[in-house]
C-alpha cells in the first residue's frame, strides 16, 4: 500500500515503477430522483477522483440495486441508471468491465447506484491534495460554476418522502466530453512540476475541495468569488460555494506557473482562473465585490468536526430482531424440479446481457476478459494485467453481519484469484439505512467487524472507500430501509497474462473437479437464494441443491450460470 483512506483515492504497488489508484462512491439519492444524469454524474465524480491522483483511468466497474421489476418505478430507473453509466463512460472512453445487478423489494424506494474506477500511474508522479505554500495560487480550472447540485450533498444524507421528484434540481448535471477534456489537460499539466495540490470539487462543490485542501496542509484559504468561472447571471457566493456542477477541479500552483499552466487548459478549451491564494490564518475567507462575506474558522468543519457514538444491538439482540429463523424451521423439499423453476423465476438470476451490451467493455484495446468472475484489463504496453470485481450479497449482510460482511470480502477474493490474479487490495462503498436507529447501527458495527477480520485473515487491505447512509424511504409504495450493503471492490495483479484463467469449459473429456473446505456436511450459516424465493422471510439455511455462487452480470453475450 502506497497511500490508504484519506485522500481522493487509494492507492498500491503494482511493480515496475507503477500503482494502481481506485476507489468506490455511491450516487444513490440522485441516481433515484434523475436516473440518467445521476449516474452519469457518480461516473464523472468517481474518475475525477482517479486521476485528480495522478492515473490515468483505464476500467470502470459497478454495483446496482434496485426494487422488484414489476414496481410502477423500477421500469424507468433501470433504463435510466443503465442508459447513464453507459452514456457517461463510453463517451469518455473508458471502458466498463466489471459490476453487478441485484433486484429486491427493500430496494424499491431507495436504489445503489455504486461506481467504481482503476486507474495507473507512476509511483514519482503521484499527487495529493493538502494545500501548503504560504501565498500560493489556487486556480479553478474545468466547466463554469452553475446553479446544479445546491444541496446535493445535504440531500444524499436523508431518507426520501412524498416530495423525492420536488429535489431534482440538486442533481448536477454532467458532460462526459468536457471530461475527457479535463482528464488530458489534467494529466499534461502533471507532467510538469506546476502542481502543489489537486483536488476535485466533489460534494458541496467549492466548499468541500478549499475546506478538504487547507486542513490536510495545516493552512488557511482565501478566495475571491469575484473571479469564480460562472455560467448564470447574478451568483451569489452562497451559491457559488455549494454548487456541484460538475467537471470541476481545484489546484494549488508553484508561484509563477500560472500561465504556463493556463496555456495548456485553453489549448484544451477549459476555463482557468486564479480564484485565491494559500494564507497561514487557519481560516476560510470569502470576498465578494471588495467585502468579506465569510471568514470563519477550518477546523470545525474537518478535523474538530464532532464524532459520533451511536447505540448499537448486540449480535444476540440483533439476531432477535431480525427474525432469522433457526435452520430446523426451514420448510425442507425434495422436489428439485420445483426448486429450479422458482431459481430460474428470479430476477437475480436472469441474463444481465441487456445491461452489458450498453456498456463499452472494449474502448482502449486493452480489455482481455468480461463475463468471468472478474474483469481483467492489461496494464497499458506492459506483459500484466489488473483483475477488477464487484461484490456483496445484502441478504447475507442482514441475516447476520458479522459473517455477511466476512463473505463479501471473500468473494472478492475468491473471483480475483479465479482468473489468476493475486488479490491486492479492497475498495469498499458501505450502504445502510438510518444509522440513528440502534438495528441498522448494529448492521454497520458488526458487518464493519466482519469485514475487518476477513481483511485481517487474507491480507487484503481497505485502502480507500466511501460511506452512504440514510438510504431509506417514506415515500408511497417504497420499502424503509434497504437491506445493508457493503459493496467491496477488489483489485488483483497478473504478472504474467499468459496465466490468466477463464471460466467456461474448454473440451470434453475434461475432469471437473470441487475444491473447498468440506461443507457438505454442515450447515451454511447464511441466508440461500432459494430460501429467499420461498417464502421463508428473512429465514437463511442449506438446500440440498448444489452450493450457491453468487451471480453478477459483466458478460455482454452470457450471464454467469448459477445453482443453489
Amino acid at each position: 500500500m502506497i497511500c490508504g483512506p484519506g485522500e481522493n483515492a487509494g492507492v498500491i504497488d503494482i511493480g515496475d515503477g507503477q500503482a494502481a489508484i481506485f476507489k468506490m462512491e455511491s450516487h444513490n439519492h440522485p441516481s433515484y430522483i434523475e436516473p440518467y444524469q445521476g449516474a452519469a454524474t457518480g461516473v464523472g465524480g468517481i474518475l475525477r477522483d482517479v486521476f485528480t491522483m495522478g492515473a490515468r483511468p483505464m476500467a470502470n466497474a459497478n454495483a446496482l440495486r434496485f426494487g422488484r421489476p414489476e414496481h410502477p418505478k423500477m421500469k424507468h430507473l433501470v433504463q435510466g441508471v443503465v442508459a447513464g453509466i453507459g452514456g457517461y463512460g463510453n463517451c469518455v472512453g473508458v471502458p466498463t468491465v466489471a459490476g453487478e445487478t441485484n433486484f429486491h423489494p427493500a430496494y424499491d424506494g431507495n436504489i445503489l447506484v455504486n461506481a467504481m474506477t482503476v486507474g495507473v500511474a507512476d509511483q514519482d508522479k503521484i499527487f495529493y491534495s493538502a494545500a501548503t505554500g504560504l501565498g500560493n495560487p489556487i486556480v479553478y480550472v474545468g466547466s463554469k460554476t452553475g446553479r446544479d447540485g445546491i444541496h446535493g450533498a445535504t440531500m444524499a444524507s436523508a431518507d426520501f418522502g412524498e416530495d423525492a421528484d420536488a429535489k431534482r434540481p440538486t442533481v448536477q448535471v454532467g458532460d462526459p466530453f468536457t471530461e475527457k477534456l479535463l482528464i488530458e489537460a489534467c494529466l499534461e499539466l502533471m507532467a510538469t512540476d506546476a502542481i502543489v495540490a489537486i483536488q476535485d470539487m466533489g460534494a458541496a462543490g467549492l466548499t468541500s475541495s478549499s475546506v478538504e485542501m487547507a486542513s490536510k496542509g495545516g493552512a488557511g484559504i482565501r478566495l475571491d468569488m469575484n473571479k469564480v468561472p460562472c455560467r448564470e447571471e447574478g451568483m451569489t457566493p452562497y451559491e457559488m460555494m455549494l454548487s456541484e456542477s460538475q467537471e470541476r477541479m481545484l489546484m494549488v500552483l508553484q508561484p509563477g506557473k500560472e500561465a504556463m499552466a493556463e496555456a495548456i487548459f485553453r489549448k484544451w478549451e477549459l476555463d482557468f482562473a486564479v480564484i485565491g491564494e494559500v494564507t497561514d490564518t487557519g481560516h476560510m475567507v470569502l470576498e465578494f465585490n471588495g467585502e468579506v462575506v465569510c471568514d470563519i474558522p477550518l477546523a470545525p468543519l474537518a478535523d474538530e468536526a464532532p464524532l459520533y457514538d451511536r447505540p448499537y444491538l448486540s449480535k444476540e439482540e440483533y439476531k432477535a430482531w431480525a427474525g432469522v429463523k433457526p435452520l430446523g424451521e426451514l420448510p425442507a423439499t425434495d422436489d428439485v424440479a420445483a426448486d429450479l423453476l422458482t431459481l430460474m423465476a428470479s430476477p437475480d438470476l436472469a441474463s444481465r446481457g441487456w445491461i452489458a451490451e450498453q456498456y463499452d467493455s472494449q474502448v482502449g484495446a486493452d480489455t482481455l476478459q468480461t463475463g468471468g468472475d472478474a474483469g481483467v484489463v492489461r496494464v497499458h504496453g506492459t506483459g500484466k494485467a489488473l483483475a477488477i470485481t464487484t461484490d456483496c450479497t445484502p441478504r447475507y449482510v442482514f441475516a447476520d453481519p458479522y459473517e455477511g460482511g466476512k463473505q463479501a470480502i471473500a468473494e472478492a477474493y475468491r473471483n480475483l484469484c479465479a482468473v489468476g490474479a493475486r488479490p491486492l487490495a479492497v475498495t469498499n462503498c458501505l450502504n445502510f439505512a438510518n444509522p440513528q436507529r440502534p438495528e441498522i447501527m448494529a448492521q454497520i458495527v458488526h458487518a464493519l467487524d466482519g469485514m475487518g477480520d476477513a481483511c485481517r485473515a487474507l491480507d487484503f487491505p481497505i485502502v480507500s472507500g466511501n460511506v452512504s447512509l440514510y438510504n431509506e424511504s417514506k415515500a408511497t409504495g417504497g420499502g424503509s430501509a434497504i437491506l445493508p450493503t457493503p459493496a467491496i471492490g477488489g483489485v488483483g495483479i497478473i504478472t504474467d497474462l499468459s496465466k490468466m484463467m477463464t471460466m467456461h469449459f474448454k473440451q470434453a473429456g475434461d475432469a471437473i473437479y470441487l475444491v473447498g473446505p468440506e461443507f457438505w456436511a454442515k450447515p451454511d450459516p447464511t441466508r440461500s437464494h432459494l430460501a429467499s424465493r420461498c417464502g421463508c422471510g428473512w429465514s437463511r439455511g442449506w438446500r440440498r441443491a448444489a452450493p450457491r455462487r453468487p451471480i453478477s452480470w459483466s458478460s455482454a453475450r452470457q450471464a454467469k450460470s448459477s445453482t443453489n
